[in-house]
């Protein structure tokens, strides 16, 4: 399904829902059977700060291309936190679920949402605009963060998810004070998500940002989909340099900048959170694991899946 939508600067959710034909109950807004399953809602403070939290799954695939109408110099930074809610333990087995990251980037940048089907969405998105995460962080001195509030061109930076933001998420679909102070809440928890993102990104090397242009955006993500998709071989420098269309330093630098790890090193945290699913999840055993991620090597799986999980492999498929 192609959906067309326009954004007046109050967001696109209930544009969606309209278009879906899903069923509007206050601020919930319930995805219809024949469509898949869950709900979205969500929160706006005026022109400085949006929330929407998406805990639903569709049917088929869903690509929404959004014209937007924003003043050039209102546009919001949004800030999308993907994959950080629990299951639910409702769920059928032959869904996806999101991996968890933080997306932070311009508005336009998000100008073509693409929502495959049969996964879950667990996330939340912010869209706050420059002038209020000046109020708030401007006297943070660091690249990446002077980036977000000042940069004119379009950028992405992506992070993972911490403890606190999870924590906080949880709290947020779990709150059980009067409906009266709900809005107050949730702007308080938006807002405590945003200091946990900032307090992350300021844990980068303090190192001068570059522009992106969004051939260079769509690059690096092409660059980071491959890596996703080919967890059992190791990362070849020179042709993903050559199809990303860039001299190898420029691609190390942008993607470095993007995701705050190298090319390999990303990589090998990609897949040692495969193998913790693997070996949580689908209950295989550590060699299984092992060479399903193309190590020939099991003691050096071992060692690697300790440095980045914290504990041998054996150890965490039966903690």
């Amino acid at each position: 399904m192609k959906i067309s939508i326009t954004d007046h600067g109050s967001g696109i959710m209930f544009e969606f829902a309209r278009v879906i034909g899903a069923d509007v109950q206050g601020r919930f807004i319930n995805i219809p059977e024949s469509k898949g399953g869950g709900y979205i809602t969500g929160f706006s403070w005026g022109n400085n700060l949006r929330m929407m939290i998406r805990n639903y799954h569709l049917n088929e695939d869903v690509f929404i291309e959004r014209t937007n109408e924003l003043a050039e110099d209102n546009e919001s930074v949004i800030f999308l936190l993907s994959g950080i809610f629990p299951s639910s333990g409702k769920i059928e087995e032959n869904l996806s679920v999101e991996k968890a990251n933080v997306l932070i980037c311009k508005h336009a940048v998000t100008s073509i949402m693409e929502m495959p089907s049969n996964t879950i969405f667990r996330n939340v998105t912010i869209a706050v605009s420059r002038q209020y995460l000046k109020e708030l962080f401007g006297g943070v001195k660091h690249p990446v963060v002077e980036s977000i509030l000042s940069a004119k061109e379009n950028f992405v930076f992506e992070t993972g998810i911490s403890a606190e933001i999870i924590k906080t998420a949880s709290e947020m679909l779990r709150q059980s004070i009067p409906e009266s102070f709900e809005s107050h809440f949730y702007k308080l928890k938006c807002e405590e998500i945003l200091c946990y993102i900032f307090a992350l990104l300021i844990q980068r090397k303090a190192s001068p940002t570059s522009t992106m242009h969004i051939e260079d955006i769509k690059a690096i993500y092409a660059i980071k989909f491959r890596l996703e998709s080919n967890l059992d071989v190791s990362p070849n420098i020179a042709v993903l340099a050559s199809e990303a269309k860039m001299s190898e330093p420029k691609m190390r630098k942008l993607f470095k900048q993007t995701f705050g790890k190298g090319i390999f090193e990303y990589y090998q945290t990609l897949r040692m959170q495969e193998a913790a699913r693997l070996l949580k999840d689908k209950r295989l055993t550590v060699s299984e694991v092992g060479y399903q991620l193309g190590f020939t090597n099991l003691s050096h799986f071992s060692r690697v899946f300790e440095q980045h999980i914290g504990m041998k492999p054996k150890k965490y498929s039966v903690s």
